[in-house]
């Protein structure tokens, strides 16, 4: 298997990000967005699923952290697809049932090349909570949503999200980055049993 690594830059008159993976790396993370909590959550990303990742984000995060996030996943996004090249000897799917605390998420993926996100579960109080800010950039968590839909759609790949319970809106946003995580790893992890591309079509 080639070497699955990707660089991308992205440079809008709201922001300027550059992404750099590794899908066959350690878990070797350097993550600098201007939003501190999406920095822990981009980290736990990185680490979770063991990624080399590297994320340089600047942006008019005196407006709101939104146009940095927003933009940051759809580069993180476009850069798994780029490193996931043909997709040869990959597993394809993977889940994960993640518990924080009180919280349970679940995710699952399909390297698919149909780019599909479904987010559910979440309580209703998160459309409305802020973490941290106190000082510093606050992160909604009503983004959420919207991190894995760009993801998702950037990356082509069906990826499904299940806040089965939970209470503290930290514990659940965490939950839900490292529940993808580990979906995203076990689904881009080489399989000894699959020689070409896994899929019937003989094509991602």
């Amino acid at each position: 298997m080639t070497d699955r690594i990707a660089k991308v830059e992205r440079t809008t008159k709201e922001s300027s990000i550059a992404v750099e993976l590794n899908l066959d790396g350690t878990g070797i993370v350097d993550i600098s967005t201007g939003v501190p909590f999406f920095d822990h959550m981009l980290t736990a990303l990185g680490a979770h699923a063991s990624f080399d990742l590297t994320v340089k984000a600047e942006g008019d995060v005196e407006i709101e952290a939104h146009h940095t996030v927003e933009d940051t996943s759809i580069v993180l996004g476009q850069a798994l697809a780029q490193a996931l090249g043909d997709k040869k000897g990959i597993r394809r799917f993977g889940d994960a049932f993640i518990p924080m605390d009180e919280s349970l998420v679940h995710a699952a993926v399909d390297v698919s090349g149909r780019p599909y996100c479904v987010h559910t579960g979440e309580p209703e109080h998160m459309l409305h909570s802020v973490i941290g800010g106190y000082p510093g950039v606050p992160y909604a968590t009503v983004i959420n949503r919207h991190v894995f839909e760009s993801i998702a759609s950037n990356a082509r790949i069906a990826l499904h999200v299940r806040v089965l319970y939970g209470r503290d809106q930290h514990h659940i946003t965490e939950g839900e980055f490292k529940a993808v995580a580990r979906a995203l790893r076990e689904a881009v992890e080489p399989d000894p049993r699959v020689k070409g591309v896994p899929s019937t079509k003989g094509a991602l």
